[in-house]
């Protein structure tokens, strides 16, 4: 008796290939003008994709942006070398714009001329899909079945010239990105999630990217550890002047100072530059270059008067962490784990990330200060004004109004 032939694993797709080769790049504005005469005549929706250096350089300016329309193909253009791409924007003024991870990209589009007058972006799509993996590789894969070509996202986009196979890379991340978008959005139909998407990419037509403010040395990678005011005015001096320095060479933070350093300096309490130097954390490059400079920063920290040191911790405007709720208002609470508990049950139920039903800082700010009365229009009310679109606030008000009074009533025992 012989056995059946065990089946055949399914053939791997080969990585996807330009349609149209990988065009030159674009680097004066006669060829620029050429190819937005091209897009106003092109159809249907514009492709976008931007390369920035984020890794490598302090700014998050694009060093390569590329776009591709039916009609007009495939375009690669230099911004450094051609900063503004208004007859882009102008040639497309009411034009469907796809990008993907659009938060990521519109700032530095922005910054040359480029802002959509309407979005899709396949990223969220996918999230608002239920999807597991989003990446744009991901997505083509799961969607289209197609493999993009990896290896290159994280390459220094600010060197110059770019190699051929940085070209075909960026040349593919626009290749299917229509195509991507035709299926998701037939996808976002049988869902009945289109009418959330569309509000969705509505919104990201104003986004705007969080402003870092005066406190943002505060994020600096292991100072919840710190807890003296005058050791937070060491952190605070070293990242304010590590920034300096980044901003002005236009160099990423960390290839000046990672935040290691920071963290070792204020807990060694060097007495001397000698000392500082000695640290492990100071022996690159950037660290020891500027070592004058980084023992100057700490040395006018250490003579702060007592009254211009940084607090320990900042007055807050919203709602404490939940892991302290527990123990100073355990009837907030109580509201939160009820409420927590019904967002994720409808997240579920429409098949998404619980985030993207609503935010988690929405929820915390209605359980910590509930309207009064507690009822599906007045918590509609603070969710719209905390952002929330109306899809989210159709699909959560209701139940959160309801879990917040369940939490609040008492439970009647029988004797």
């Amino acid at each position: 008796m012989t056995s059946a032939p065990e089946a055949a694993e399914p053939p791997v797709p080969s990585p996807y290939e330009p349609r149209d080769g990988v065009p030159e790049v674009i680097t004066d504005a006669g060829r620029l003008a050429t190819y937005a005469d091209l897009l106003a005549h092109g159809t249907g929706p514009l492709a976008l994709d931007a390369e920035r250096a984020s890794g490598y350089r302090y700014s998050q300016r694009a060093y390569l942006i590329q776009l591709r329309r039916e009609g007009a193909g495939t375009a690669l253009i230099d911004p450094i070398e051609v900063p503004d791409l208004t007859p882009v924007n102008d040639a497309t003024a009411g034009v469907e714009w796809i990008l993907h991870a659009a938060t990521q990209d519109l700032s530095c589009l922005a910054e040359v001329g480029l802002r959509p007058s309407a979005l899709f972006d396949t990223e969220l799509a996918g999230r608002l899909l239920g999807r597991e993996r989003v990446s744009l590789g991901a997505l083509v894969m799961s969607e289209l079945g197609h493999v993009l070509e990896k290896g290159h996202g994280a390459n220094d986009w600010s060197v110059r010239p770019l190699n051929a196979a940085q070209l075909r890379y960026a040349a593919l991340d626009v290749e299917l990105l229509v195509e991507l978008r035709n299926v998701m959005y037939a996808e976002l139909v049988d869902a009945g999630k289109w009418e959330y998407a569309r509000q969705e990419f509505e919104a990201l037509l104003s986004f705007v990217p969080r402003d870092r403010g005066d406190e943002a040395w505060r994020r600096t990678s292991g100072i919840h550890r710190v807890r003296k005011p005058r050791d937070l005015a060491v952190a605070r001096a070293l990242w304010l002047r590590r920034d300096e320095i980044a901003r002005q060479r236009d160099i990423a933070v960390g290839r000046i100072l990672p935040d290691a350093a920071i963290l070792a300096a204020v807990q060694a309490h060097p007495v001397s530059i000698d000392a500082l130097g000695a640290l492990k954390e100071f022996s690159g490059r950037g660290a020891k270059r500027y070592l004058n400079r980084w023992w100057s920063a700490i040395t006018e920290a250490q003579a702060l008067p007592a009254g211009e040191l940084p607090l320990s911790s900042l007055p807050s405007s919203g709602p404490p962490q939940p892991r302290s709720w527990a123990d100073r208002d355990p009837a907030a609470f109580a509201r939160l784990e009820a409420a927590r508990a019904a967002v994720s049950a409808v997240a579920e139920g429409l098949g998404m990330p619980v985030e993207n039903l609503l935010s988690p800082d929405a929820v915390r700010r209605v359980c910590w200060e509930p309207p009064s009365p507690v009822d599906e229009h007045s918590v509609g009310a603070i969710l719209a004004e905390l952002g929330a679109r109306q899809w989210q606030i159709e699909a959560t008000a209701g139940l959160l109004a309801e879990a917040i009074i369940t939490a609040e009533t008492p439970e009647v025992t029988s004797e």
